[in-house]
């Protein structure tokens, strides 16, 4: 599965937008999108909407599939202490993981119960 890159994003629109002499204001001009948006943006720190992405890539003219990478698989069974757990370990994570699963199916319905009865008296 691909997700936006907002380091590529912040990268290209900063190099895109140099590179024809544009400031931020005049990108803002240009794009519709408010200057502080754009200081964001190429600082990693603003995802913009899918419109917004679409006018800055018209604007500097970059290809919005180029910003999209592959993202990588999580293994939901790495320690914190950066390595793999042991076929051992993985069946204890499942074991907890089903526990508290039924755990908080537990206190669900016993919620609902006790709301139900006093909802009767």
């Amino acid at each position: 599965m691909k997700k936006l890159s907002v380091a590529k994003l912040a990268e290209i629109v900063k190099l895109k937008r140099e590179e024809k002499g544009l400031t931020q204001e005049q990108l803002s001009d240009l794009t519709g999108i408010n200057r502080v948006m754009i200081g964001r943006i190429e600082r990693e720190n603003f995802i913009p909407s899918i419109i917004q992405l679409e006018s800055l890539a018209n604007t500097l003219e970059f290809d919005i599939v180029d910003m999209f990478i592959e993202k990588q698989e999580s293994n939901s069974f790495i320690a914190l202490r950066s390595e793999t757990l042991s076929e051992s370990e993985k069946e204890g994570v499942e074991k907890l993981f089903t526990m508290m699963l039924s755990l908080r199916q537990q206190i669900l319905l016993r919620s609902k119960f006790e709301n139900e009865s006093l909802n009767l008296s």
